[in-house]
């Protein structure tokens, strides 16, 4: 017996079975696998993309003019803006003189116990005939213009009568003309009551 050659083919016999059944086996796999068909899927989402795609123009596009319109929105907005004060400032005024509020003779009647003139200035507890025509030659002639005036300015208008009207203290005078031209004459009563002519 002759052991070189015997230990070569114990090694080169396992070998050549090991690829041969490797071989086999490969070729067995090979014809049972079976293709799977995933056209149908692949079509079906190739439309869903194709939609989505069509939606995203039709957006962008919507986007654009919506763009559009507020460009020409800021520029006629710009325009307005850059019109004349004189304007700006009559329409101010005529939306004024419409939410104006309404003058109640009969409710301030009631409270008072006689005619209340309206803007008769002479309603505020501290002015007599005498300033009420002082303030009127300055400019203020109504409930809502007294309600206006800063206390210094009515103190202004006394000044200008002379020394003979320093007694008087405007402070609360504002006050009592905005209650009058809103119409709160119970207020304005009770007010009245618990100050002494007119001061605070």
């Amino acid at each position: 017996m002759d052991f070189a050659n015997m230990n070569i083919w114990c090694w080169l016999i396992p070998l050549l079975v090991g690829a041969i059944c490797a071989y086999l086996g490969y070729l067995i796999g090979k014809g049972k696998t079976t293709t799977i068909d995933n056209s149908a899927d692949l079509k079906l989402l190739e439309n869903k993309n194709a939609k989505l795609q069509a939606d995203l123009d039709a957006c962008i596009s919507k986007r654009a003019a919506l763009q559009t319109d507020l460009d020409a929105c800021n520029v006629k907005l710009s325009a307005k803006s850059a019109a004349p004060a004189a304007s700006a400032v009559s329409s101010f005024a005529a939306g004024a003189a419409v939410a104006s509020i309404p003058f109640d003779g009969d409710a301030a009647k009631a409270v008072f116990g006689k005619k209340i003139n309206e803007d008769d200035l002479k309603i505020v507890e501290g002015i007599g005939p005498k300033i009420s025509s002082m303030f009127n030659d300055a400019g203020i002639k109504t409930w809502k213009a007294l309600s206006e005036a800063t206390v210094a300015e009515c103190q202004k208008v006394l000044d200008g009568g002379g020394d003979r009207y320093k007694i008087h203290d405007p402070a609360s005078w504002p006050m009592q003309a905005k209650m009058a031209y809103e119409g709160k004459w119970k207020e304005l009563a009770k007010w009245q009551d618990e100050h002494d002519h007119g001061k605070l």
